[in-house]
């Protein structure tokens, strides 16, 4: 899942942004709403976090821009208010869901999850296939009922392809979904990871190399 988190607070944009990575999401971020404008503008984004007071451009011309374009992204709404007219006023705004300051961080990650579901296909919680059972929220990979540790990269990368259900992932969609944008998309870390992810889910191979295309289970 790829977050973009938009905080003018910084200590806290990137406080968020570290929590996140740390639940294997790609992460970026910016501290106001025209560098925000930007980001949307050249990157595929599957939840924005963006708090409502922002300088430059305010987040409320931030989300109105992203309901203009038609864009799958959804929006969860920070704000130091919690008042009900707020958040009413917010959710008519176009944002997807509301989350008053200060926040539990658990909370912030089980909306986030839950609004990325949204962005695609309706799935369960839990992903099932070839064997594999891998929950996002409890961050728990299985195979054939044993578990497997992986490492935040490798658990994103396997998210994504099971998210896919059996369509080819490539290496140029993996790369977008799993890393942020300070990732040289010359790099070979897509490979590497996906041969370190084969050998940790070990034999038989569920993950299938399809040439010049990318990736599938």
């Amino acid at each position: 899942m790829r977050v973009l988190v938009v905080e003018d607070e910084q200590l806290l944009a990137d406080a968020v942004a570290t929590g996140l990575r740390r639940e294997a999401m790609a992460v970026d971020v910016v501290y106001d709403g025209a560098a925000a404008l930007e980001r949307i503008a050249v990157n595929d984004y599957d939840v924005v976090v963006l708090d409502r007071d922002l300088p430059l451009v305010h987040g409320d011309e931030v989300c109105r821009k992203l309901v203009d374009l038609g864009l799958p992204t959804r929006v969860l709404m920070l704000t130091a208010s919690g008042d009900v007219s707020d958040r009413v006023e917010g959710l008519e705004i176009g944002a997807d869901d509301y989350l008053p300051k200060p926040f539990a961080f658990s909370e912030l990650i089980a909306r986030v999850r839950a609004l990325g579901r949204r962005t695609t296909v309706a799935l369960p919680p839990v992903l099932e296939r070839a064997g594999i059972k891998l929950d996002p929220n409890r961050r728990e990979v299985f195979r054939d009922g044993q578990e497997i540790q992986l490492a935040p990269k490798e658990f994103a990368v396997l998210e994504v392809l099971l998210r896919s259900e059996g369509a080819v992932v490539s290496a140029e969609q993996l790369l977008e979904k799993a890393w942020d944008e300070n990732t040289d998309p010359f790099t070979n870390v897509v490979r590497v990871t996906v041969m370190t992810l084969r050998r940790k889910l070990g034999e038989p191979a569920v993950i299938v190399t399809v040439p010049g295309s990318g990736y599938r289970i």
